[in-house]
């Protein structure tokens, strides 16, 4: 392997970025809840979702994604990743502009971003962190956090485009906006898929690891799906995977609404608790959500990744518990939205670097894409829990309860863990 080929590595990076800010689209959901449940009005239509429909959009679309995610996975390490980004790439964008002709309905759009929209992120969402490892085994954890620290970012940049920097939800409406994001998603994520291919069989990083603690090994051994579902750390880590980001998708959905209600308790106008709650969602949550996979990415492959999970896990279970009490007021809000934020991020840094620690990088899509099958579950779980609870008792408080439980599970469940190099196929 030539070292200029070895430096390719490098131009993979702002591909996967761009397209996983793209992808990140899907964080933004919050920004639309008020608006569809007729708290505020839209300039073109007026909605009138309920607060439990406007979770089981979001809830269809994350569950939708992860399917979508277990067949790209498997269908970029047949044709790679360049073509199934780009078809991921084109569905979520048409999703979204279909939205914008037929989303006045509950239906149109449970149908047009919970399933067509959905699958678009399913396709294209495994592909560059699958190429990332490929090329960087000696960083799995900074690179995965680098790649999917765009879709962590990404919240930021479509909702504040939508709301305080552009104004394109108050200026053209809500369907309107739907469209002008699906031109955008199709046009960047095929630019940005251009750049997604793999590295030769027999490629090997420049430089490898010297000696710490990480726990990235470096052998042939690579296990199929199949050989994958025969280990017990396949099943610890799914249900860690599944209980850790529950909370986190809660978070996500309905941090608007838990903010205003909030907010509300705590003396504010319903005017500048809406803006101070979109504050919460699309800087201090997106911002540190981003981070968090950066940072807890990189940490990782210094501490190891068993030993990060517990630390991650375990506090989102502590500010599960805090945040029905720092809600009322905004400084308290902005640091609880980007503590949660911290940590939710950091399950797509270390989940997908685990399974490449775990069962090789061979068939890290297919092998990462079944593992994502947690996260559906959680997207069901997650958002309707908060919408439905919020809806039959008018308190988030017994729904951060047991989303705090979940954590701790997790984080007990992450002790459990052998050493990756301690794993044999059967």
């Amino acid at each position: 392997m030539s070292k200029d080929v070895a430096m390719n590595r490098w131009w993979v990076v702002p591909g996967a970025v761009l397209v996983q800010l793209c992808f990140g689209a899907v964080y933004s959901w919050s920004v639309y809840t008020p608006y569809l449940k007729g708290v505020l009005f839209d300039n073109v239509t007026i909605f009138s979702f309920t607060a439990t429909q406007t979770q089981v959009i979001f809830s269809l679309n994350t569950f939708v994604s992860v399917f979508g995610m277990i067949i790209g996975g498997r269908l970029q390490d047949i044709f790679g990743p360049k073509r199934i980004t780009a078809l991921g790439g084109i569905l979520f964008g048409v999703g979204y502009i279909l939205a914008g002709f037929y989303g006045q309905s509950f239906l149109g759009q449970l149908l047009c971003i919970g399933i067509v929209g959905a699958m678009g992120v399913g396709f294209g969402y495994v592909c560059p962190i699958a190429v990332g490892v490929k090329w960087f085994p000696d960083k799995r954890g900074l690179i995965t956090g680098i790649s999917v620290a765009g879709f962590g970012f990404g919240a930021l940049i479509w909702i504040k485009l939508g709301g305080e920097w552009g104004g394109l939800i108050e200026l053209i409406g809500v369907l309107n906006v739907f469209k002008l994001y699906g031109i955008l998603f199709i046009v960047l994520i095929v630019i940005g898929s251009r750049v997604l291919k793999n590295p030769p069989p027999d490629y090997l990083p420049p430089v490898q690891l010297g000696e710490s603690n990480s726990e990235v090994i470096y052998e042939s051994r690579n296990f199929t799906t199949k050989e994958m579902w025969q280990t017990r750390e396949f099943y610890i880590l799914w249900v860690m995977f599944c209980f850790s980001t529950a909370s986190g998708q809660m978070i996500i959905s309905n941090i608007k609404l838990f903010g205003i209600d909030s907010l509300k308790k705590g003396g504010y106008e319903v005017v500048a608790a809406s803006g101070i709650a979109g504050t919460a969602m699309a800087v201090f949550y997106s911002l540190a959500n981003g981070a968090g996979r950066v940072i807890w990415g990189t940490l990782s492959d210094l501490i190891g990744r068993r030993r990060s999970l517990f630390f991650v896990t375990f506090f989102q279970g502590v500010m599960m518990l805090l945040l029905i009490r720092l809600g009322s007021h905004h400084t308290t809000l902005y640091l609880a939205a980007a503590l949660i934020g911290f940590n939710y991020g950091a399950n797509f840094a270390l989940f997908p670097a685990a399974t490449a620690d775990y069962f090789g990088t061979k068939n890290i899509g297919g092998n990462y894409g079944m593992l994502l099958s947690a996260l559906g579950i959680a997207g069901l779980i997650g958002p309707i829990l908060g919408g439905g609870v919020f809806d039959l008792t008018g308190s988030y408080l017994w729904a951060f309860v047991p989303a705090a439980v979940l954590c701790f599970i997790a984080a007990f469940l992450s002790m459990a863990l052998g050493h990756p190099s301690s794993l044999r196929k059967k």
